[in-house]
């Protein structure tokens, strides 16, 4: 980065004429004017892309230096690419330019930021003291590429998440008899997973210095690996995770349908430069992909939620819609997460968000909606394979909605019949005034957020979304953002994590039948038997069943079916071809070197498994029935 300082009594721009790269300005910034100011001439270069917020940090330290030796607080940022030869793309430049104004700004600076992009005429009087005028090169070191790599097209950092860094808030643990108490005050004694979600969310850990359990499991059970061929946090999965991550889809497809949502269906990509959008990337705390084009800059949603909005800004409602729910599956939703919080199914760049938004008539109904969803959203969890005993529940939101709705957030904790934490914000950092998140605390003491809904007071505004009331006048609606099971993969992690936690408690681990690749295995004790146990597979219609017709001993099949985590195992052999009746081996009631066995005909053994399953979504084997016929995965 080339910067050139000067200290002026004044300094002054005007802009003239936009160029193909130029940021969408208000009138405000067309001209602007600073008196007693140090202004800063920038140029970003190619070779800063390696790391821009290092380079960026570095010239902040070289501003702050020469500001203090001028005793000047107004700082003018001058984007002035005649500076460099070696430009950076212009993405780039304004993620550097935006990083150097925010925190100038909180760092207690007057900041003037004159508009990237645009032709503009300016004129300043230096003041022609020995500092006044000074130039520096900030270079990152030889090896800084090989440590740190930022990935092409990065986007600036939005507000939202410098908001949040800067954010303080109170946190209490809610009772369900409604009571507040401060977390020293609170007895943990029997809420040991509550204590560590408070220790996670106050000390703001969120980097993983381990590999988590559940990395080890989606590998060894043949789910899901990471694609070395791709950015870091898009993953690629195998026939089976395929298989479970297609169910899950498909039962909060059916959840948000039955609840009566329109599902719907928005683009991946948005115009960066799109004023709406623009304003609402800044409020949203998440970093995004960008991808240049010939004629625009665009980036890769986060959400699902602009693309709906854009669409309810189209629509003509009545009150008499509302409360209108709208639902998309976003394969994929992109976020370009910080390398050390990266990790296995936990936090990707790359993930499936289950994504409804309803529209609200007035406050009133934007909270009875919240309580429904708020219940949708845990009937949504138990019915995935994880109850209330599985996660920690958190409900944020500023202290004045607090103050004015105590009895609808006690009515939360009283919902779930435990104690809850609270975060309590002294103002609005966010475009939502109140959520809650279902959080699963894993076997390294890291919380994740499952399902969340949000009440959002700003975007029905910022996208014009408007709706005619009884009386005839226009106005717009709340809307509620509602993930009623949070990301799918996240969903994965929580059960692959779920299970390792009960391993360590002496349990057998397993997944919920319905989502078992497999659900039951027919094991053949010799090759005369296998045509047998194939025979088998028209009683067991409706099931996932494989047969294991490998040339290997009995014992090793079945404790391979174990390592599998099958739900259930039958033996097959001259006894049972004769008898009819199948010795079953069900996980769900074994123990560790007490395998729980029943008789039962293949029509009982269809038949109980299809209960386990009733109203949950199914699909057929994944792989060959024969094991034989089937790949491994490395």
């Amino acid at each position: 980065m080339r910067l050139l300082l000067i200290h002026c009594d004044y300094m002054e721009y005007e802009v003239k004429k936009r160029t193909g790269v130029a940021e969408d300005i208000d009138d405000a910034s067309r001209a602007g004017r600073m008196e007693e100011a140090l202004t800063v001439f920038t140029a970003v270069e190619k070779g800063d892309e390696a790391d821009i917020e290092e380079v960026a940090r570095r010239a902040l330290e070289n501003i702050e230096d020469v500001a203090h030796k001028v005793n000047t607080s107004n700082i003018v940022l001058y984007p002035y690419a005649h500076l460099s030869s070696s430009l950076s793309s212009p993405e780039a430049a304004m993620h550097a330019l935006r990083i150097m104004e925010e925190q100038l700004a909180s760092r207690g600076y007057t900041v003037m930021r004159a508009p990237f992009g645009w032709y503009k005429a300016f004129r300043l009087s230096c003041k022609g003291h020995p500092l006044s005028e000074l130039s520096k090169t900030i270079e990152l070191e030889r090896h800084a590429k090989s440590v740190s790599i930022a990935p092409a097209g990065r986007v600036d950092v939005p507000q939202a998440l410098t908001a949040e860094e800067r954010l303080v808030s109170s946190f209490y643990i809610l009772t369900p008899e409604g009571e507040l108490v401060e977390p020293e005050r609170f007895d943990f004694a029997d809420h040991q997973s509550l204590k560590k979600f408070l220790t996670y969310e106050t000390e703001k850990k969120r980097a993983v210095d381990r590999i988590p359990p559940h990395v080890e499991l989606m590998k060894r059970l043949e789910l899901v690996d990471y694609e070395e061929g791709s950015d870091s946090g898009n993953l690629r999965y195998y026939p089976k995770g395929r298989l479970i991550k297609g169910l899950l889809e498909q039962f909060v497809l059916q959840q948000a349908a039955q609840y009566g949502a329109m599902e719907v269906e928005t683009p991946i990509m948005y115009d960066m430069n799109h004023p709406t959008l623009r304003r609402y990337l800044d409020r949203f705390p998440a970093r995004q992909y960008a991808i240049a084009t010939d004629k625009k800059m665009l980036f890769l949603r986060f959400a699902a939620c602009f693309g709906q909005f854009l669409m309810s800004h189209d629509m003509v409602l009545s009150h008499r819609h509302l409360p209108l729910k709208m639902f998309e599956l976003t394969r994929y939703s992109f976020r370009l997460e910080k390398r050390g919080e990266l990790v296995g199914l936990r936090r990707l760049r790359a993930f499936t968000m289950p994504d409804m938004h309803t529209l609200c008539r007035d406050m009133t109904q934007a909270m009875e909606e919240f309580y429904q969803q708020y219940h949708l959203c845990m009937r949504t969890l138990e019915s995935i394979g994880l109850g209330l005993q599985d996660y920690e529940v958190a409900v944020r939101m500023t202290r004045e909605f607090y103050e004015e709705n105590r009895e609808f957030v006690a009515s939360l904790a009283r919902a779930v019949q435990k104690p809850v934490l609270l975060e309590l914000w002294s103002e609005r950092p966010f475009y939502f005034v109140l959520k809650f998140e279902f959080n699963f605390i894993d076997a390294l003491d890291k919380a994740s957020a499952l399902s969340t809904v949000q009440i959002d007071v700003e975007n029905a505004e910022r996208y014009d979304i408007t709706y005619t009331d009884e009386d005839g006048s226009l106005r717009h609606p709340i809307i509620l953002h509602c993930s009623p099971s949070g990301a799918i993969e996240r969903c994965m992690y929580a059960l692959l994590e779920r299970a390792h936690l009960c391993q360590q408690d002496g349990r057998l681990p397993t997944l919920p039948t319905w989502l078992s690749p497999t659900q039951l295995r027919i094991i053949p004790v010799s090759e005369e038997h296998v045509d047998y146990a194939l025979s088998l597979l028209d009683r067991l219609q409706g099931v996932r069943v494989d047969v294991d017709d490998r040339e290997e001993s009995v014992g090793k099949k079945v404790r391979e079916a174990g390592v599998e985590w099958i739900p259930y195992v039958a033996v097959v052999g001259e006894k049972e071809r004769k008898s009819g009746l199948l010795s079953i081996t069900v996980r769900s009631l074994s123990e560790r070197s007490r395998p729980h066995i029943e008789q039962m005909s293949p029509e009982e053994l269809r038949n109980r498994i299809m209960r386990e399953c009733e109203g949950l979504p199914t699909r057929p084997l994944s792989m060959s029935t024969r094991l034989s016929e089937r790949p491994r995965f490395k």
